[in-house]
């Protein structure tokens, strides 16, 4: 019986911990592999402020995809960096609970229960010598860190990072980068709705952008969110421009806000110079092929099929096959782009054939969606088949996760099913009548 109780104590020690194990993170191996791509595009010069977070996920991200040793190797980094940018007489503080956390977890799942409670008994002495200043909410530090995690996590719960990292704001005011932060997943949870930004969230950017004026990032989103709003902003844009090319590459360098900046409310054409610019002083960098991609597939298909130029075809379907190569863990949604490209150039062998390799791959739910998703559109749009394309949405709607990919194969579906002149209609009813059940 005391055994069992010093087991059940333990177990209840470990959930109550704050730390990326209980944190409920999408832990799917699709966005595993993307997240790790995503923080090692950060580059550590870059998101110097936030070593510590970036390779305590690492850490986490490794052991969820069963490398534990490396896991633990990240863990250990996050504690050293951790110690050296607080900078401070202590080698302990409150930053280091999420971590003691972590490699709590790590000893537990290894079955090392000694080294478990060793970490425990850590992150107990750190919460009693570090409490937190509020009486309902955890440290400023592990707010912070829980916040940023989630920003990484999940495009749908950016509020709840705004949230998460308002309350480490409240205790602990002056932290320049959580205020940066917490401005960037606001504008980035309205973006994903697509909805512009009001006045008042406008002058939050306005006012996080004159206390952080070297993070470009957010200076970029501050000029796109004054273009929405009718500004005009070509002067600045090209004076960002050339600050922006002087950075080290990095997802944080605001090359690819700028880039969107250049093609929505400037000039396409003057995007793709910017990206080619890019290109020449760093050849090498597979985040800046990435984001010259994006533009050239932009550049395609804001073209009508009678006016697409060869040279533009072979540069946007080269730049997506490199960064392929370049991102093999996480090259799925740049896969179908080139597919796409592929279709709207009158490609349709090479479409076809990428489309049915994705579909025989070994994907995840949501990417098994994603692909079945917009197959069934090259069918019903490129191909005229629009018999077949109902049988892809129907198989990304009967898989049993909820996606955006899922609802609007749903949607699209019920679209169909109005026509009634379609054949297929009562069929489609019943299927979605049989899926509701």
């Amino acid at each position: 019986m005391s055994a069992f109780r010093s087991e059940s104590d333990l177990e209840f020690k470990l959930v109550s911990l704050e730390c990326h194990f209980t944190w409920d993170l999408d832990i799917s191996r699709s966005k595993l592999l993307c997240i790790q791509d995503t923080l090692e595009d950060i580059g550590l010069e870059e998101g110097y402020c936030w070593l510590g977070h970036i390779f305590n996920l690492q850490g986490f991200i490794h052991h969820q995809l069963g490398l534990i040793e490396e896991a633990r190797g990240f863990f250990c980094r996050a504690a050293e960096a951790f110690r050296q940018l607080r900078n401070t007489v202590s080698d302990e503080g409150p930053w280091l609970v999420v971590n003691y956390g972590n490699m709590a977890w790590l000893h537990h799942q290894m079955g090392e229960e000694a080294q478990t409670r060793e970490y425990l008994s850590k992150v107990e002495a750190l919460v009693c010598e570090y409490p937190s200043p509020s009486l309902d909410d955890p440290h400023s530090e592990i707010c912070a860190e829980k916040a940023w995690t989630v920003m990484k996590f999940s495009t749908n719960k950016k509020l709840l990072a705004v949230d998460y990292f308002q309350r480490a704001i409240r205790m602990q005011p002056d932290v320049v980068e959580w205020q940066t932060s917490r401005v960037l997943a606001l504008v980035k949870a309205f973006m994903h709705r697509k909805e512009n930004l009001d006045s008042d969230i406008l002058e939050k950017v306005k006012i996080a952008k004159e206390h952080d004026p070297e993070n470009l990032y957010l200076t970029a989103l501050y000029l796109e969110a004054r273009a929405q709003k009718g500004a005009r902003i070509q002067d600045e844009a090209q004076k960002l421009a050339r600050r922006v090319l002087r950075k080290p590459v990095s997802s944080y360098s605001g090359m690819k806000p700028l880039l969107r900046l250049y093609r929505i409310y400037l000039s396409i054409d003057e995007a793709l110079d910017l990206a080619e610019e890019a290109l020449e002083r760093h050849p090498d960098a597979r985040y800046i092929k990435r984001c010259a991609a994006i533009c050239y597939k932009r550049k395609v298909f804001s073209q009508s099929n009678n006016h697409l130029e060869r040279n533009l075809i072979e540069r946007a379907v080269s730049l997506h096959k490199e960064t392929i190569a370049l991102y093999p863990r996480s090259s799925l949604k740049m896969q179908i782009s080139l597919a796409n490209i592929y279709a709207k150039s009158n490609q349709r062998a090479e479409a076809e054939e990428l489309f049915e390799k994705l579909l025989e791959a070994d994907l995840d739910p949501e990417e098994e969606q994603m692909v079945c998703s917009f197959y069934a559109k090259y069918l019903q749009y490129s191909r005229k088949e629009r018999n077949k394309s109902i049988t892809y949405y129907k198989r990304a709607a009967v898989i049993p996760h909820q996606s955006f990919y899922r609802e609007d194969s749903i949607r699209r579906l019920e679209k169909i099913s109005e026509e009634k002149r379609q054949p297929m209609s009562r069929d489609i009813e019943d299927f979605l009548v049989n899926l509701s059940l």
